[in-house]
């Protein structure tokens, strides 16, 4: 048996000891009418002084944790109690639990405590009722009938991973027509690898106004947040089980995770009541209800939802109700694409180019010899400190006016020897500068593989590929996220970095004097680019 220290021991006798009797105890905080679940197997610690009627220490535990702790509980109910006690050593303690009992006599033993047993603590057990009745008035996350199904239903929809093929401006209608609820608009959340879920609003207005009042200043905390709780919706999201570490690494993406480490979060956001991570009764079967029919049309649908044009489409579907005080067994529901509301919301955003630049896209032939075969390419970001001191040190600047929005401007670097860069830039100057930059799909029909193209488009309408990523590669699937995601911060602006030093020190990392010329342009989407899929030729070239 652990026992203390001499110097503790000595330390702890030295406290007054004052004639009053302390009772102590361990017990679960879970109420006897709670299900126990993982967030309710710890077990609080309590130590109170009965002849005064006050707590001198509380501590809650892990339920496996051993003995020791009630006694680091009493050490701190003798030597830093709660207030208005003072620091003292009790004459008696009293427990009800022979083997705490039998445990404390033997590490209490030089402090001249007694340590009895008795059956009742009244003190505690009206302390510990009170508790019971707390947990017994709190509103569970989710209705107690509904909770088991709900998981079940959010599953399925992580596992179908919608945001793989829409974007959050392709909206899809649900008509529900019932619990005071017409039609839902659902926008997924998550292609961009950040936040997961699917925000079921309840008017198209709501979702048209947060939609403004985000693009409206993005860069104001405050004005995002305050948009954020104007929101009219139901909500479910995903969230990793273990959120022990909140300094998120932003290279961490929830869709790696195993499936029993992912928690599915539901709740509610009104003007009137803001956030809440609670459902009632009505709302559950609405939000069971959505999610049951999205689950559906997307399985019905998941190959047109992938092509590159939001396809019109709409299925109708009957949707079965839980067991429940409701008469109704089940529920008819329509559920829609919206191809003019994303496109709506593609224009508010500002997404691609404008009509008059798609009108003069001439797409000719995909070409492969403007950039190098042993060059060094990279995607990232330049910081607009950077930017602006790389503006000022290159040869070649073709400019673009660009709000300073995110880290910073998402560039696409290309490394190779002095010679070569100065090839590479006289010919995209020779044909009027650089326009766009674009990733577009790209498939083998030989060997079955599938590429990410990157593509380079001058003013002229000439595209250059300038790189071939699998789709599987996932330093490239990394990359491409953050490049999305900053491409959608600069409103589609992004850069092209033509750097030398391939052969010198410098390789791989070229450093500001190494950068020859920038060129910063447009970020167009396969969509914009409007070339769909390209197939490798027995040429061996994409055409």
């Amino acid at each position: 048996m652990t026992s203390f220290n001499r110097s503790t021991s000595r330390r702890l006798k030295k406290l007054t000891q004052i004639p009053s009797v302390w009772e102590g105890d361990r017990r679960p905080l879970s109420s006897p009418n709670q299900v126990s679940d993982s967030e309710a197997k710890g077990e609080c610690i309590l130590w109170v002084d009965y002849s005064q009627g006050v707590v001198r220490g509380m501590d809650v535990v892990a339920s496996d944790t051993g003995p020791e702790a009630i006694v680091r509980t009493l050490m701190q109910a003798m030597e830093h109690p709660q207030s208005p006690a003072r620091p003292a050593r009790p004459q008696r303690i009293v427990v009800k639990d022979r083997e705490i009992q039998f445990y404390l006599r033997g590490v209490l033993q030089d402090l001249d405590i007694a340590i009895d047993y008795a059956p009742e603590l009244p003190l505690i057990d009206e302390l510990f009722r009170g508790f019971a009745d707390i947990l017994d008035s709190q509103t569970p996350d989710l209705p107690p009938q509904y909770a088991q199904i709900l998981r079940e239903k959010a599953f399925a929809i992580w596992q179908a991973a919608p945001w793989e093929f829409l974007e959050e401006q392709q909206v899809l209608s649900i008509e529900i027509n019932k619990w005071d609820v017409g039609t839902l608009y659902a926008s997924v959340m998550g292609m961009l690898g950040m936040e997961y879920g699917i925000l079921f609003y309840r008017s198209e207005d709501s979702l048209k106004q947060f939609r403004a009042a985000v693009l409206t200043d993005e860069e104001s905390t405050e004005h995002l947040e305050e948009a954020f709780l104007k929101q009219d919706c139901l909500f479910l999201t995903f969230e990793s089980v273990d959120e022990t570490d909140e300094d998120e690494d932003e290279e961490d993406d929830l869709a790696d995770l195993p499936l029993s480490e992912i928690d599915p979060t539901f709740g509610n956001i009104h003007p009137l009541e803001g956030l809440r991570s609670v459902l009632y009764d009505e709302e559950a079967l609405v939000i069971l209800v959505a999610i049951e029919s999205l689950s559906r049309f997307i399985r019905d649908h998941r190959r047109q939802l992938h092509e590159d044009i939001f396809p019109t489409l709409s299925r109708r579907y009957r949707i079965s109700l839980p067991q429940s005080e409701e008469s109704t067994k089940s529920v008819p529901v329509t559920v829609s694409t919206m191809p003019q509301l994303a496109a709506e919301l593609e224009e508010m955003a500002g997404f691609g180019i404008d009509d008059r630049e798609i009108d003069n896209l001439d797409f000719q032939s995909l070409r492969d010899d403007l950039i190098p075969e042993d060059s060094f390419l990279s995607l990232g970001v330049v910081s607009w400190e950077m930017l602006d001191s790389l503006r000022k040190g290159v040869s070649y600047h073709q400019a673009s006016e660009i709000k300073p929005v995110g880290d910073g401007l998402p560039v696409i670097l290309i490394q190779t020897s002095r010679p070569k860069a100065k090839t590479v830039i006289e010919r995209i100057e020779a044909a009027g500068g650089l326009r766009a930059i674009c990733f577009n799909p790209g498939a083998d029909p030989f060997d079955g593989d599938r590429y990410d193209l990157g593509l380079l488009q001058t003013q002229n309408g000439e595209l250059f590929l300038f790189g071939e990523f699998l789709d599987e590669d996932p330093i490239h699937v990394e990359a491409r996220k953050k490049w999305n995601q900053r491409c959608k911060n600069t409103k589609g602006y992004c850069g092209l970095i033509i750097a030398k030093g391939l052969t010198g020190a410098s390789r791989g990392n070229p450093q500001l004097r190494d950068m020859m010329a920038l060129f910063e342009g447009r970020s167009l989407s396969p969509k914009d680019l409007g070339i769909g899929t390209l197939q490798l030729m027995p040429q061996l070239k994409f055409e």
